[in-house]
C-alpha cells in the first residue's frame, strides 16, 4: 500500500512538473503554423535559428527533468551552428532533430497538459467523493456523482464510493504509466538518433585514435631523446674513457686505471638512465607486485596521509587487468597525486581502485582548495588522453575550495 502510494505521489509530482514545459509547448503549438507558412514564403528562414533558440531551450529543460527520473543524461543532439543565417536557416529545416523536437511540442504540448492537469485533480476529487454523502442533500438540485442525479439517499451512498474508487484505480494505474509514458516519449524524440549516436562515436574513436597516435609518437621521440642524449652519450663517454685507457695502460697504469674507473662510472650512470627509461615505458613495479602494490607505493612515497581502498575481486577471486589498463592506471594515479603534491594545498587524499565488472573505476579525491581545469594544465589534459585512447571516461569535479575528486573508468574485459 506504501509503496502504491508512493509511486502514484511520484507520478503525479513528475506529470504536474510537466506542466512548465507543457504550457511553453502548448503555446509553440499555437504558434506553428504561423511560422511554417511563413518559412513555405521563405521570410522565416533566415529567423528560423533565433526562433529554433526558445524551443531548444525547452527542450533542454525537459532533458533535465527526465534526465532526475531516469537516472541517466539526454544527450543534446544538436550539430553546432555554421554558415550565414540562411545557411543555418535551411539546415535546421534538414535537420532530423528540429522534426523531432516540433513532433514533441505537439505531443507534450496537448499530452503533456492533459496528464498533468488530470493527475493533480485526481487527489482532491478523491477526497470529494468520499465526503459527498455528508453533505449531498444541500448540494444544488441536479448535482452529479459519476453522471448519476444525487437525488436519493440509495444513490448518495453507492455512486460517490464508485467515483472515488474509479479515482484510485486511475490514480494507482493509470498515473505511473502516463509519467512513464511521457518520460520515454521525450527520451526518444528529444534524444539522437541512433544514426547520430553511431555517427558521433565514430567521430569520437577517430578523435581518441588520433589522439592516442600522437601521444603514442610524442612518447616514442620522448624515449628517443632520453636514449640519446642520455644513455647513448654516457656509452659514447664510457668507450672514449676504455679508449684512453687501453693506449696508457703500458705507459702509465696509474692514469689508466683512473680512466677505467670513471668507465665504470658512466656505465652506472648508463644504467640508472636506463632503467629511468624502461620505467617509463612500463614500470618495473606492476611486474613484481601489481597493480595494488604499485599504487600503495605511490600513496607511501607522498609528504601527505593518502587512503587506499583497493576492490579487485571479480566472483569473489582477484584477477589482475590487461597490462596496458595497469599501466594507465598507474599513470594516471602517479600524475594525481603528482598534482595533489604541486598544486592543491591539501592535508590528506584517498584513492580508490576498484572493479566493477568489466569496468575498472579509479577515485582520487583531496581536501585542498580546488578550481583545478583541464583545459589550464597539462597533467589533467594528458590523463584525459591516456585515458581516452582506451576508450575510457574522464571526469572531474573541482569547486573552488572544496577540494578537486578526479574519477577514471577503464574497460578491463571480464
Amino acid at each position: 500500500m506504501k509503496y502504491a502510494l508512493r509511486r502514484s505521489r511520484d507520478a503525479t509530482t513528475f506529470l504536474a512538473g510537466g506542466l512548465r514545459t507543457a504550457l511553453p509547448a502548448l503555446l509553440g503549438t499555437c504558434l506553428l503554423p504561423l511560422v511554417a507558412f511563413l518559412s513555405i514564403l521563405v521570410i522565416a528562414i533566415p529567423w528560423l535559428p533565433e526562433v529554433a533558440r526558445p524551443l531548444r531551450a525547452l527542450t533542454s529543460a525537459e532533458r533535465r527533468r527526465v534526465a532526475r527520473v531516469l537516472g541517466h543524461e539526454i544527450p543534446e543532439p544538436y550539430a553546432p551552428p555554421r554558415g550565414t543565417s540562411f545557411e543555418q536557416g535551411f539546415a535546421l529545416l534538414r535537420t532530423p532533430s528540429t522534426w523531432r523536437d516540433l513532433a514533441w511540442m505537439v505531443l507534450h504540448g496537448y499530452g503533456g497538459l492533459l496528464a498533468g492537469v488530470m493527475a493533480v485533480a485526481l487527489w482532491p476529487s478523491i477526497l470529494f467523493s468520499l465526503s459527498l454523502p455528508l453533505w449531498w442533500w444541500a448540494a444544488p438540485e441536479g448535482s452529479q456523482s459519476a453522471f448519476i442525479v444525487l437525488d436519493s439517499w440509495h444513490k448518495a451512498l453507492t455512486m460517490p464510493f464508485l467515483q472515488a474508487g474509479i479515482n484510485i484505480l486511475a490514480l494507482w494505474w493509470l498515473v505511473p504509466r502516463l509519467a512513464r509514458w511521457q518520460a520515454w516519449i521525450a527520451a526518444k524524440l528529444l534524444g539522437p538518433t541512433r544514426g547520430v549516436s553511431l555517427a558521433e562515436r565514430v567521430e569520437q574513436l577517430t578523435e581518441t585514435r588520433a589522439e592516442a597516435l600522437e601521444a603514442h609518437g610524442a612518447e616514442l621521440r620522448r624515449i628517443e631523446r632520453d636514449l640519446h642524449d642520455g644513455t647513448q652519450a654516457q656509452l659514447v663517454s664510457v668507450a672514449l674513457r676504455l679508449g684512453l685507457a687501453d693506449r696508457r695502460f703500458d705507459a702509465d697504469p696509474g692514469a689508466a686505471r683512473a680512466l677505467f674507473l670513471e668507465a665504470r662510472e658512466g656505465i652506472e650512470d648508463a644504467l640508472t638512465q636506463l632503467r629511468t627509461v624502461i620505467r617509463g615505458i612500463y614500470p618495473p613495479i606492476l611486474s613484481d607486485r601489481g597493480l595494488p602494490g604499485a599504487v600503495r607505493a605511490l600513496a607511501a612515497g607522498q609528504h601527505i596521509p593518502i587512503t587506499v581502498e583497493i576492490e579487485l575481486e571479480v566472483g569473489g577471486t582477484e584477477r589482475r587487468v590487461p597490462a596496458a589498463v595497469e599501466a594507465a592506471a598507474y599513470f594516471v594515479v602517479a600524475e594525481a597525486l603528482t598534482n595533489i603534491a604541486k598544486h592543491s594545498g591539501a592535508a590528506a587524499a584517498q584513492v580508490t581502485l576498484r572493479r566493477d565488472g568489466d569496468r575498472l573505476r579509479i577515485i582520487v579525491r583531496d581536501d585542498g582548495k580546488g578550481g583545478a581545469d583541464p583545459a589550464r594544465g597539462s597533467g589533467l589534459a594528458g590523463i584525459r588522453r591516456r585515458v581516452a585512447a582506451l576508450d575510457g571516461d574522464t571526469r572531474v569535479d573541482s569547486p573552488v575550495g572544496a577540494g578537486t575528486t578526479l574519477e577514471v573508468e577503464l574497460p578491463c574485459g571480464s
